[in-house]
């Protein structure tokens, strides 16, 4: 994204969002598939280095990237005038985050993980319906609510030990599958935070970088204390901290975090629901994990309860528009 499409008073009211247009579609798609691949290259790269610490040296590497970036745009001043205590709320929240998931793939497989991480909308949406009168949630939006927790609850009550990985017993997969909701509560409450602080209209490298920071650090201790620091130096590993570093860290966070400051968080998740999709179809296409049937039903409601709760006000523009037509 340029600094024109980031850069929120170029043509917005600092305190207004846009609906998704096509290009802010086409660039969900690519984040979705970015962020449901990186389970999948956490998992898969397990036994050469812990997660947790995966993730800490993809942040801090990933960091000094984004800092460089700060200075050559000029934006080191968004590191000052208060939004050090956002930044280090976002930063350990970013932390907690990755550290739920990291910890969790443990646990279950990357198509659980794939699925509980990204009720992240749910628990946006409701932060915005408290914070936000202009994003307040319609009965349909909370019948979506109800679905996708329902949906939760048949995947946990169904059959949640299929998950289990090696690190762990077949039937403590549901410890795992805990732990990607907490990991999406954690990334609900970040994106409140941004919206309702002062980093909402902060450049998004600055957003990123006490994100950054914060996995780096926060993780990077939990690994040495836990004594989660095994490090087997294989292709397998290069390439997934390669693309976790670049892709996911680097690329998917300014992407997003420049998107939140142009567009309607709501209308966003809307398009979020293709990223357990890919997280899904990766786990099982690269590391043949198997579906259970209750996980499979479990999934299908949550992926439609966040249709109902993010796609609402898309679907009421689209009828308004007929109507008017008509």
């Amino acid at each position: 994204m340029t600094e024109a499409n980031t850069n929120p008073n170029t043509s917005l009211n600092p305190n207004q969002r846009l609906p998704v247009d096509g290009r802010a579609a086409l660039l969900m798609v690519g984040l979705c598939a970015i962020w449901g691949m990186q389970q999948t290259a956490l998992k898969a790269a397990a036994p050469d280095m812990a997660p947790v610490l995966q993730i800490s040296l993809r942040s801090g590497l990933a960091a000094v990237a984004i800092a460089a970036l700060v200075f050559l745009r000029g934006d080191g001043h968004a590191l000052r005038g208060g939004t050090w205590k956002p930044g280090l709320a976002i930063g350990v929240l970013f932390a907690l985050e990755y550290l739920f998931m990291g910890e969790g793939l443990r646990f279950t497989s990357a198509s659980h993980m794939g699925i509980f991480l990204y009720t992240a909308p749910i628990f946006t949406a409701l932060g915005l319906h408290v914070g936000l009168p202009e994003e307040r949630l319609s009965p349909l939006q909370w019948l979506g609510i109800a679905l996708a927790f329902a949906g939760v609850a048949v995947s946990f009550l169904g059959g949640a030990g299929f998950g289990a990985t090696s690190g762990g017993a077949r039937d403590s997969a549901w410890i795992g599958d805990l732990m990607g909701i907490g990991a999406g509560a954690s990334w609900g409450a970040t994106t409140l935070t941004l919206r309702f602080s002062k980093l909402s209209h902060a450049p998004s490298t600055v957003t990123t970088l006490y994100q950054l920071l914060g996995a780096f650090v926060l993780l990077g201790v939990l690994a040495l204390a836990t004594d989660q620091t095994h490090v087997a130096l294989t292709p397998l590993l290069g390439v997934s901290l390669a693309f976790q570093t670049v892709g996911v860290s680097l690329v998917s966070l300014l992407v997003w975090f420049g998107m939140l400051r142009i567009y309607l968080a709501s209308r966003l998740g809307v398009l979020s629901f293709m990223t357990p999709l890919f997280g899904v179809a990766f786990g099982v296409a690269l590391l043949g994990e198997r579906l259970e049937p209750a996980f499979i039903v479990g999934a299908a409601m949550v992926i439609a309860g966040i249709l109902l709760v993010s796609g609402h006000e898309m679907l009421r523009a689209r009828q308004a528009r007929r109507a008017a037509i008509g």
